[in-house]
């Protein structure tokens, strides 16, 4: 009976074996591929074990005798069979098992064998269930169980049979088999401890045992399913902007997925110019040529404590970003107004642009005339040129010395071909021979804008008015140019103020004397236009009303000259474009007065604001 109950279990764990495998290959074949290395394979859900076991139980049994008396004797055994598991798991490491263990009795013979022995003869079936862990290393598998259960002890002295408690507490290592894609693992060993209390029957030779009993098992497991491993981290950055010129910021931003926020996070970065800390980089592109530039970003993630150990998970990334040659500025010219007459000022407008927003600088230059000014506006004058079209030239330039040109044009009209004029406008304008009007120095101030006429200028401009306010009669349209000037001493603002109260006292003290308002121009040019010392050096040679002695007396104090020359108006007739001669008025009684230098214009260096 004995030996057909193991050739029976011997025959169900090989038909087992037979009929899993076939359905084992197939179900590998669906859900991996094989080519998959041991380690990239997921853990299974389902673990099925069959194997033969060895039990060794020892212990002690107390058997009641026919005298009443109870006799305690020592038991062992050694029995062989076989093992069977099913092991579910929760996750990667923990999960459930269930286990029946069947192993044969003995063969020894109860009326020959010691009762000390008649252990032999004993068969075991345990059933049990609890908890398993596990730990997944490559292609061996390390394990524990703790299982509770009952055991029943089979054997031809003690029927009936009765189950009593077990406890299994042990382990083993499993070592997957490669060849079979890693559907089956080879168990090398499972080592248990096996503790059953087991009540032997009511006869003779029953009793209560307490049994401690050692087992090892070897075999085949199968696995079913497979715990699907958290989802791998990503890493993507990208660049912002991705177009830049020379020495303009870029910055990159690294994205990371399927972080687990339990664990330690490590950004890295590389690249030409590329520095980074946690999910943000910068580069510093100044020193970069023009190209397009490669920031590899990476992150890795791992448990606290193992930074650079398994089982830390790493991604990595790429953005591009391109470096662009620096574009030269363009530059735009325009003048207003553009017609003007001989005399006149028009105002030249520059509009450079800086694709990149570099500072820029202006210059400009004429054909003919000149022009002053800085930044995107200067103003040409066309004193000295002649009639017609006048070029005007608009440069630009960078500060990484790229440049850029634009032209404009402006027409200064010629003079109208004088008409057929009465003798009395010939003699108007033959008497209008126009001086110039000379101040004193630093005068009209600003606390009187009324003074600074001395009485021989007030005289010429008197004359001036009586002449004029005739021609007017025979000429409606007809109007004067009043155009200031001040000596060099002060600052550029502050003599333009001073050139601007030297027109309007001036105009002002003509429509005192009954010259139309509307029939007067001013202009102010402060410091600019100024006469040179050859110039005033050249008119005092030609000045008709200074002898030889006088002339060489003045230009020994021609500095002092050169100053008194220069606070002066200019008047000019719009009819005949005649302008006033700007001859200093050496014989008049008030010479000195214009001469003198004891209220200088504030200097450069203090200057009145």
């Amino acid at each position: 009976m004995y030996s057909q109950t193991l050739k029976s279990l011997c025959q169900v764990m090989a038909l087992t074996c037979v009929a899993v495998m076939p359905v084992a290959l197939a179900a590998q074949d669906a859900a991996k591929p094989t080519t998959k290395a041991a380690s990239e394979y997921s853990p299974s859900k389902w673990d099925i074990f069959t194997g033969f076991s060895y039990l060794a139980p020892k212990g002690t049994v107390d058997v009641p005798m026919p005298s009443g008396q109870v006799q305690p004797f020592s038991y062992k055994a050694v029995n062989v069979g076989g093992l069977f598991s099913g092991a579910y798991f929760f996750n990667k490491f923990v999960g459930a098992q269930a286990e029946f263990g069947l192993h044969q009795y003995g063969v020894s013979n109860p009326a020959t064998d010691p009762i000390g022995t008649r252990g032999n003869n004993d068969g075991f079936t345990t059933i049990a269930g609890g908890l398993i862990g596990r730990y997944p290393a490559g292609d061996i598998t390390p394990f524990v169980h703790g299982l509770v259960g009952g055991a029943r002890i089979d054997g031809p002295y003690h029927n009936p049979f009765r189950w009593g408690p077990d406890l299994t507490a042990g382990g083993g290592l499993d070592y997957e088999l490669p060849f079979f894609n890693h559907r089956f693992a080879l168990r090398v060993f499972q080592a248990d401890y096996e503790y059953m209390h087991a009540n032997f029957g009511p006869n003779v030779y029953g009793g209560r045992a307490n049994i401690n009993a050692a087992r090892l098992s070897t075999g085949v497991v199968y696995h079913v399913g497979t715990i699907a491993p958290p989802p791998a981290v990503t890493m993507a950055c990208s660049a912002n902007p991705t177009t830049v010129y020379p020495g303009d910021p870029v910055t990159v931003t690294g994205t990371a997925g399927n972080l687990n926020p339990k664990h330690n996070t490590v950004y890295n970065w590389s690249g030409d110019g590329v520095t980074g800390k946690d999910a943000t980089a910068t580069v510093n592109t100044t020193n970069q040529a023009p190209g397009t530039y490669t920031v590899k970003c990476g992150v890795k993630q791992g448990k606290p404590g193992k930074e650079g150990l398994k089982p830390w998970q790493t991604a990595e990334g790429s953005t591009t970003y391109t470096v662009k040659q620096f574009d030269p500025p363009t530059v735009t010219c325009s003048a207003n107004p553009t017609t003007i007459k001989p005399g006149e000022s028009s105002t030249i407008t520059a509009t450079g642009v800086s694709p990149q927003n570099r500072p820029l600088t202006y210059t400009y230059s004429a054909a003919g005339g000149t022009i002053n000014g800085t930044g995107n506006t200067a103003t040409y004058s066309s004193t000295g040129a002649p009639a017609g079209t006048m070029n005007i030239t608009c440069n630009v330039a960078d500060d990484k010395g790229q440049t850029a040109t634009a032209n404009s044009s402006l027409t200064i009209q010629a003079p109208p071909p004088p008409p057929v004029e009465s003798p009395e406008v010939k003699q108007l304008e033959s008497r209008l021979a126009l001086h110039s009007v000379f101040f004193p120095t630093n005068l009209p101030r600003v606390t009187n804008p009324n003074g600074g006429l001395v009485e021989s200028q007030q005289q010429t401009l008197i004359k001036l008015a009586t002449d004029f306010k005739r021609y007017l009669e025979l000429k409606p349209n007809t109007h004067l140019t009043l155009t200031g000037h001040t000596d060099v001493r002060g600052t550029p603002k502050f003599n333009q103020a001073l050139s601007e109260r030297r027109v309007a006292r001036t105009k002002a003290f003509l429509v005192e004397q009954g010259v139309p308002d509307s029939s007067i121009q001013t202009q102010a040019v402060g410091e600019e236009h100024q006469l040179t010392s050859a110039e005033v050096k050249d008119m005092l040679n030609q000045n008709p009303d200074l002898s030889a002695a006088e002339r060489q007396k003045v230009l020994r104090k021609l500095a002092v000259i050169v100053l008194a020359q220069n606070r002066r108006v200019d008047i000019t007739l719009s009819t005949t474009g005649q302008q006033s001669v700007r001859q200093f008025p050496f014989n008049a009684a008030d010479a000195m007065t214009l001469l003198d230098q004891k209220t200088p214009a504030p200097s450069k260096k203090k200057s009145k604001k």
